[in-house]
């Protein structure tokens, strides 16, 4: 958890025109970290009174989302397959 942690601060020092859940979206990003740790994280970093429940529960989810993103380029093979003598 400090390591979402950590990247959020990284994130809205650099960037302190955004507004929070801009800067969480980014830390979270590919990082898959467990929906638990999102969930701490918002309540922790954002504003309890910005978002209502239903909205939470939302962007939490998309939060989710965001950090498990599929990759997109397949894993190259270490070795190339030789060709067969034939």
């Amino acid at each position: 958890m400090k390591s979402l942690e950590r990247r959020y601060n990284n994130i809205a020092d650099k960037n302190p025109l955004w507004a929070p859940y801009i800067c969480l979206a980014n830390a979270v990003k590919g990082q898959q970290f467990s929906r638990g740790t999102i969930s701490h994280s918002f309540t922790k970093l954002i504003d309890v009174n910005e978002y209502g429940q239903g909205e939470k529960r939302q962007l939490i989810n998309h939060l989710c989302t965001l950090s498990n993103i599929p990759r997109t380029t397949k894993k190259k093979a270490l070795r190339p397959k030789l060709a067969s003598k034939t």
